[in-house]
C-alpha cells in the first residue's frame, strides 16, 4: 500500500498499529521505524513525516493506549454515576481487561521505556487525565465509606498499583490454573478490591454488563 492512499491522519494511526503489532510478536527489542513503514506497506521514509525516532513511536503508541483507556474507565465512571463501588469494580475490571483483549498495546503504555517524558506533553497529559479520573473514583468511595480516609490521589495510586499487578500476572500466566479455574478474572479483580475496601464487594452484587 502506498502512503499517499490514506486520508489524512490515517497514515499515523496506521503506523501505530503496525507498531503495536510488531510488539506482540517480536517485543521492544524488534520494534523499528523500518520495520513499522514495511508492516504498514509504505516507504522507508514515510514514518518520519509523523515520527522523528523509535522513541516517538513509542510515546505514540503509549499515548494512544492511555487515550483507549481513558475512554473506556469515563464511559464507565459516567455510566454508574452515583454508584461509587460498582465505578470502582468496574474501572478495576476495565483495567484488567484492557490488558488481556491488547497485551502488547498493554505493555509498552505501561513500560517506562520513554525516556524523557517532558518532551511528551500529549502522553503526560493523559496520563494524568487517567489518574485524575481514577482518583475521582477514590474520593467517591471515600465519601460513600467504602474506602478509608486519606490522600485520595496516593490511595487511588495504590489501588491502580495492585489492579495493575494483577494484569500483568494474568498476561504473563504467572497466576495457578487452579486458581483460575476456580475464579474468574472479575472475581479475583474483586478480591483484590476487597483487601482495601470497608465494606465486602461481592461480584454477584455487581454483574458484568456490556457497555
Amino acid at each position: 500500500m502506498n502512503e499517499h492512499k490514506y486520508h489524512h491522519g490515517d497514515l499515523k494511526n496506521a503506523l501505530i498499529g503496525a507498531g503495536v503489532d510488531i510488539l506482540a510478536e517480536e517485543g521492544l527489542g524488534g520494534l523499528s521505524l523500518r520495520k513499522v513503514a514495511a508492516r504498514a506497506g509504505v516507504s522507508h521514509a514515510a514514518p518520519y513525516a509523523h515520527f522523528a525516532d523509535k522513541q516517538d513511536l513509542i510515546a505514540a503508541i503509549s499515548t494512544e493506549g492511555y487515550h483507549r483507556l481513558y475512554e473506556r474507565i469515563e464511559a464507565l465512571v459516567q455510566r454508574y454515576q452515583g454508584d461509587p463501588p460498582r465505578q470502582l469494580i468496574e474501572v478495576a475490571c476495565a483495567y484488567v481487561e484492557f490488558a488481556r483483549k491488547d497485551p502488547a498495546h498493554f505493555r509498552i503504555t505501561f513500560s517506562g521505556v520513554i525516556e524523557t517524558e517532558k518532551n511528551y506533553p500529549t502522553f503526560v497529559e493523559i496520563s494524568q487525565k487517567n489518574l485524575q479520573l481514577v482518583t475521582q473514583v477514590v474520593e467517591a468511595c471515600q465519601s460513600a465509606g467504602i474506602l478509608k480516609p486519606g490522600p485520595a490521589d496516593a490511595t487511588a495510586v495504590s489501588i491502580w498499583s495492585s489492579v495493575h499487578g494483577l494484569a500483568s500476572l494474568l498476561i504473563e500466566g504467572q497466576i495457578s490454573h487452579t486458581l483460575l479455574d476456580r475464579m474468574s478474572r472479575r472475581e479475583l479483580t474483586v478480591f483484590l478490591l476487597n483487601q482495601v475496601t470497608l465494606v465486602e464487594l461481592r461480584p454477584e452484587m455487581f454483574p458484568a454488563k456490556a457497555i
